[in-house]
């Protein structure tokens, strides 16, 4: 059974008959507790904390600076449930922060907050298939919730670390560019993935050209699958984000806006090269399949020219064989010597014409 099948499957059993806003995580099975940091900044200052109990994650009434609230870890739904009420934020919402196998997609559930699902997609070499991991924005007035799957490693450290060392605008900003920040990092994240996706391609390339065989096409196959669902987590991304530029609630104001068209432009340059991949991909299938015939008509060849050879001596040693008495040959005391000679000399004289002609 395919992976596909396998998640969809997954979700049947674990999300199918429920009631619309049902609190089921649908993923992965993670051994890890939730980590949840809650970081309060501006320019002037920055407490970032770890939190214990929910209750220490609720907003705060004072709108001076920006809360984030960073939720690394959604298969605990109790820790889900605590933010979706301290933050009021509707269970469809929370639903879909749950379930991993959500496409990308913009949502307003109220004239104060939107709600963003992203993958965020992790290149294994070893593998040489693409890791998804589901990530969930949510942006208020002042606020931002990012919600992201267990990893090895954070995906939003850069930005820690952008707030900690208050490099760049991001603890001038407010939330709308916090939140811009983390929507780019995701991008960003694509064309690292590309670039890695890239290099087994090329690689790929030069050995088919070097010497083709029959497992390199399973993997050519194993790398458009892969592609393609590259393409479908990217090609969402750029009709959000168009969406965003065109935001008219007030929680986008306009100089993030005109952050977002970078935004816009780096994923349509990502499509690009994806879709410069995909053709590159039929480019070195058309390449190994010629390998494949060339390496075929070689073996054709070679034994065409062995089979013309050896039908001139077949066709003497036929005459021979015949087995006549009125043979003068047969009594000849030199026939059998005189016989050979002809046929080797015929041999070795169509070799050297077949070589001639740059048959062999």
């Amino acid at each position: 059974m395919s992976k596909k099948h396998k998640n969809l499957n997954k979700y049947i059993h674990q999300k199918a008959f429920t009631s619309p806003g049902s609190l089921v995580y649908v993923g992965k099975e993670v051994a890890e507790s939730s980590i949840v940091k809650l970081i309060e900044f501006n320019s002037e200052f920055i407490v970032e904390k770890q939190v214990k109990q929910m209750n220490d994650c609720k907003p705060a009434p004072s709108k001076d600076y920006v809360t984030w609230l960073d939720v690394d870890g959604i298969h605990e739904t109790q820790v889900i449930e605590a933010i979706g009420k301290h933050y009021n934020l509707h269970p469809l919402l929370l639903e879909d922060v749950l379930n991993t196998e959500q496409k990308p997609k913009l949502e307003h559930f109220d004239d104060n907050s939107l709600f963003v699902v992203l993958k965020m997609l992790h290149f294994s070499n070893e593998r040489v298939e693409f890791d998804t991991e589901h990530v969930g924005l949510v942006l208020g007035q002042d606020y931002v919730i990012s919600f992201q799957e267990i990893h090895k490693t954070d995906v939003f450290q850069p930005i820690h670390e952008r707030l900690k060392t208050s490099i760049g605008k991001t603890r001038k900003g407010k939330a709308d560019y916090l939140f811009y920040s983390l929507l780019d990092l995701v991008v960003d994240n694509y064309y690292v993935s590309l670039e890695e996706f890239g290099d087994v391609l090329e690689d790929l390339e030069i050995q088919i050209i070097e010497n083709a065989h029959s497992n390199q096409q399973t993997r050519l196959y194993q790398l458009r699958r892969e592609l393609m669902q590259l393409r479908k987590s990217i090609l969402p991304i750029r009709d959000i984000v168009g969406m965003l530029m065109r935001e008219d609630s007030g929680l986008i104001g306009n100089p993030t806006q005109l952050y977002l068209r970078d935004v816009y432009d780096h994923v349509l340059q990502i499509i690009e090269t994806v879709e410069s991949y995909r053709d590159l991909i039929e480019n070195i299938q058309n390449i190994y399949l010629t390998s494949i015939s060339n390496k075929m008509n070689s073996v054709m060849k070679t034994l065409t020219v062995f089979t013309a050879i050896f039908m001139p001596l077949t066709f003497i040693a036929g005459i021979y064989g015949m087995n006549f008495d009125n043979m003068p040959e047969l009594k000849h005391p030199m026939g059998y010597f005189y016989t050979l000679g002809s046929m080797a000399a015929i041999a070795i004289g169509l070799w050297i014409y077949f070589k001639w002609k740059k048959y062999v």
